[in-house]
């Protein structure tokens, strides 16, 4: 009987524990941003490049025709995935005076979409990438921007859908994440300025960070030899010690990618810190991260095409991102600015 009975006790704690184990990797699945991840492609991301890097769209020039052209595929996708926007039913576009722009533009439009935080709906995460390119040259040859800044528009896009599949399946973000494509960077941070100047959309004290994304494609010549996948951050710990520990802690868990701080120095001379879209974030005391993959030959040239870009590179780099939004977003406190 005594054996009997060890075997009984046994055969139940072992069921107990098949039972509790199998709970904890459901819930792991369920709740495990790993999941919404890899709804994120090289597949997609190149259909959708292709298509916004393309001849087109005419090179993206603020206030033009092929900039008209962006902002339709931009809203297209979100109305498509039902990712809405938050300034009125449909209407996704910010609208930007031309006497904004002075004379180096005609208006122009900013390009906005949400998922509103299950929790605390009033602290925001801003993920922003530019929209705009430098158009036609003098040539008349079409500078398709396929890494300036068609990576970072369609990084978010997908990063957008990743979110919100977690939302269909009622995993969807604490805070409100906000998916803000911005005009204007390329002839002066115009539309990111209109934003946090003239016209935020969620207040900026109720947001948290930005993590902004401008060339995450290709690779500079630095990193050519080595094979590995890396990024070059900057400004992550110039407001918040806690966000580039997060930061650092995301890429840890998850990809362990080269993170390159060269340009983070308060020194560099190229002072990239302040000639994207989230300086004007950061001059509003507002916590930054800031991807790169650093410059090119085809920087800036007709040559920055998308048959060029590194796909499984910007698959990777736009779920790392993906990821430190997820973590900023779900935390029980949001960021410290120290």
């Amino acid at each position: 009987m005594k054996n009997l009975a060890i075997l009984v006790c046994a055969s139940l704690l072992l069921s107990s524990c098949s039972s509790s184990q199998n709970k904890k990797n459901t819930e792991l699945t369920i709740t495990n941003p790993e999941s919404y991840a890899k709804t994120i492609t090289s597949a997609e991301l190149k259909e959708m490049l292709y298509t916004y890097a393309s001849d087109e769209y005419e090179g993206r020039k603020t206030g033009e025709p092929g900039q008209k052209k962006a902002i339709e595929f931009i809203k297209s996708h979100y109305q498509t995935n039902n990712i809405p926007s938050p300034i009125a039913e449909g209407d996704y576009f910010q609208e930007i005076p031309s006497s904004y722009f002075g004379n180096k533009a005609t208006g122009s439009e900013n390009v906005i979409a949400y998922i509103e935080g299950s929790e605390k709906p009033d602290e925001v995460v801003i993920i922003s990438a530019h929209l705009d390119h430098i158009g036609i040259s003098n040539d008349g040859e079409i500078n398709n921007g396929a890494d300036d800044d068609g990576s970072g528009t369609v990084a978010i896009l997908e990063i957008a859908e990743a979110f919100k599949a977690a939302e269909k399946d009622g995993k969807g973000p604490k805070r409100t994440i906000v998916f803000l494509h911005v005009t204007g960077e390329e002839i002066g941070l115009y539309g990111s300025r209109y934003y946090a100047d003239e016209d935020p959309i969620f207040p900026l004290k109720n947001t948290v960070a930005n993590l902004n994304i401008d060339m995450i494609g290709r690779v500079d010549p630095k990193h050519e030899e080595g094979g590995k996948n890396y990024l070059y951050l900057i400004g992550s710990d110039k407001l918040s010690k806690e966000l580039h520990n997060i930061s650092e802690d995301v890429n840890k868990e998850y990809f362990n990618i080269e993170f390159d701080y060269t340009y983070n120095e308060d020194d560099d001379p190229n002072r990239f810190y302040y000639r994207s879209d989230h300086y004007n974030f950061a001059k509003n005391n507002i916590p930054v991260i800031f991807y790169f993959n650093g410059t090119h030959d085809d920087y800036h040239k007709p040559t920055d095409t998308p048959d060029k870009i590194n796909y499984p590179f910007l698959e990777t780099r736009t779920k790392l991102i993906f990821h430190t939004a997820w973590e900023l977003a779900n935390r029980n406190a949001r960021v410290k600015v120290d």
